[in-house]
Parts: C-alpha cells; sequence; structure tokens
C-alpha cells in the first residue's frame, strides 16, 4: 500500500503534507491551471478532506515511480469516482499529483465546494 493512500485513509493532513515533495505541482480535476508547490497543495488536500465524505480507495496499481490509486467518495450528496496519479521522486517524495473524477454532475459539486474552501485554501498556503 502507497504511503500516500494509507496517510490519505487515516486522514492525516500532517502525513500527507510530508510526502510532498517542495517542487510538487498539483493539477485539480476542476481548476484550469496546475498549482506549483508544497503550501497550496497541501492546503488544498486539506481542503479535499474536509469536503469528501465516505471516502475509500478501491484499486491501487503502481509501476515503479508512478501510482495510480481510484477512490470514491461522496461530495455534497453526489457519489464520486475518481483517480489519484501520483509520480514520485528519487527520495520517494511526490513531485507530481493529477486527480481526474467522473461524473460531471459530481465534478461539478466538487468545485462547488472547493470554491467554497477556497479563501481558507489560500490563507493556508501563505502560513507556511
Amino acid at each position: 500500500m502507497h504511503p500516500f493512500r494509507q496517510a490519505v485513509e487515516a486522514r492525516d493532513s500532517a502525513a500527507v503534507e510530508a510526502l510532498l515533495a517542495e517542487n510538487v505541482v498539483f493539477t485539480s480535476p476542476v481548476a484550469h491551471k496546475p498549482y506549483p508547490g508544497k503550501p497550496i497543495t497541501a492546503a488544498i488536500l486539506r481542503g479535499v478532506l474536509r469536503v469528501f465524505e465516505d471516502f475509500r480507495y478501491v484499486r491501487e496499481f503502481d509501476a515503479g515511480d508512478h501510482h495510480a490509486l481510484v477512490f470514491e467518495a461522496t461530495v455534497n450528496g453526489r457519489k464520486i469516482t475518481g483517480c489519484d496519479f501520483l509520480h514520485t521522486d528519487e527520495n520517494g517524495q511526490i513531485d507530481d499529483l493529477m486527480v481526474m473524477v467522473r461524473p460531471l454532475s459530481a465534478a461539478n459539486a466538487l468545485a462547488e465546494a472547493m470554491a467554497a474552501q477556497f479563501p481558507q485554501i489560500q490563507s493556508e498556503a501563505l502560513r507556511l
């Protein structure tokens, strides 16, 4: 089991953050451009932990330094299925994290929930 999966399933945001490389790039399923850097990525992931209900990983694929973690959750009453695509650097830290989700109605619910979180996310990112 990948350490990221263990940290997320434990809802341990400090452990999640410790796995991120300083130069990590986060690509959101609901934002136009990627977010570079550990502070904003960690803050976004804390926001995601706040909005996802009944979160669970259902599959995991490992190909060396590339990993895919398929998950299911609920966001504002909408069932969502998604996948976290991770790349780890030579130190084992995550330097690329891309998330994809479906269906569109759930992606829209996620976008709305995360938009409500964004003032707190920005504030948290500036404190790091």
